[in-house]
């Protein structure tokens, strides 16, 4: 799955064809991706002005002059095909299975603009979706209802991290990955950002928080440590696993900087650290940690 580095990724390489541009004409070549589409969906989106393409969390949201704002998921296989109109071709965040890339059977939507610009979405496992909704409800709107707070946002400091984590016993990573807190975060990001901070996945979230509720020392080094991360993921194109490339169809390089994700049995690159990287299984998915130096016990 896509986690917000890539997906910023792929926001940015959609905004020269999209925004400022007009709808001409939409193609869907099915009648459903994960869900099926809106009703009426390319009749509402023909003649429509996309006026921005904004980011909430993992998901793409490009406002129209219509009123409404259309919200893209990319699921773990969608990518956007790109043919700009000075005729060059983007893939900007490109995902798919081994095989698949660019196989014209999976194009399953057409999306054709005034200025000579067509956006395809090309999805193998049709995990992805594509919704219409009123612009003025896209907070309340069932994708984002009940959304945390943006990672990357000035409103995300250590005193509402505090506040988000007081009293749980949750496992430090699964609150982190509650998207109902915060939204956005994914498993890479988590593991590194953590690792970064020296807390271990297990530790109880509520440790975070003092008894009167203000923030631990290190609810402000793990507040830090989340937006380094995804900062200096965001500009190295997002993180290559197996399915992604840039924009530009180059590799996102932020993965030849991990130092835990995947690493199992290699040295710590903590300076002065002798530990390994170990693996735990929470939530059914893979957390990497050092087992030195990301200490248990907060205090």
């Amino acid at each position: 799955m896509p986690e917000l580095p890539e997906v910023e990724t792929v926001r940015r390489g959609l905004a020269p064809a999209m925004v400022g541009a007009r709808v001409s004409r939409v193609i869907l070549r099915r009648p459903n991706l994960r869900f099926p589409f809106p009703e009426r969906f390319a009749e509402r989106l023909e003649g429509t002005t996309v006026r921005d393409l904004a980011r909430r969390a993992k998901y793409l949201t490009a406002h129209l002059d219509s009123g409404e704002s259309l919200i893209l998921h990319l699921g773990m296989s969608g990518r956007f095909d790109v043919r700009l109109p000075d005729g060059s071709n983007l893939s900007p965040g490109d995902f798919y299975l081994e095989g698949a890339l660019g196989q014209p059977k999976h194009d399953h939507v057409v999306m054709a603009f005034a200025n000579g610009a067509t956006v395809t979405y090309n999805d193998t496992r049709r995990f992805g979706f594509m919704d219409l909704v009123a612009t003025r409800d896209l907070e309340t709107c069932r994708h984002f209802a009940g959304m945390g707070v943006e990672p990357l946002s000035d409103a995300l400091d250590a005193a509402l991290l505090a506040r988000l984590f007081a009293r749980k016993i949750t496992p430090l990573k699964a609150a982190l990955l509650d998207q109902r807190l915060i939204a956005g975060l994914g498993n890479i990001y988590v593991c590194e950002a953590l690792h970064r901070s020296g807390l271990h996945p297990a530790l109880p979230a509520g440790a975070l928080a003092k008894p009167d509720g203000s923030p631990a020392p290190k609810a402000k080094t793990l507040v830090r440590e989340i937006k380094g991360v995804l900062t200096e993921a965001v500009a190295a194109g997002g993180s290559t696993l197996r399915d992604y490339a840039r924009p530009d169809g180059e590799r996102g390089a932020f993965q030849h900087g991990f130092r835990v994700y995947d690493r199992v049995g290699h040295a710590c690159p903590t300076k002065g650290c002798t530990g390994r990287i170990g693996r735990i299984v929470q939530g059914g998915r893979s957390t990497f940690f050092c087992e030195t130096c990301q200490e248990l016990p907060l205090r």
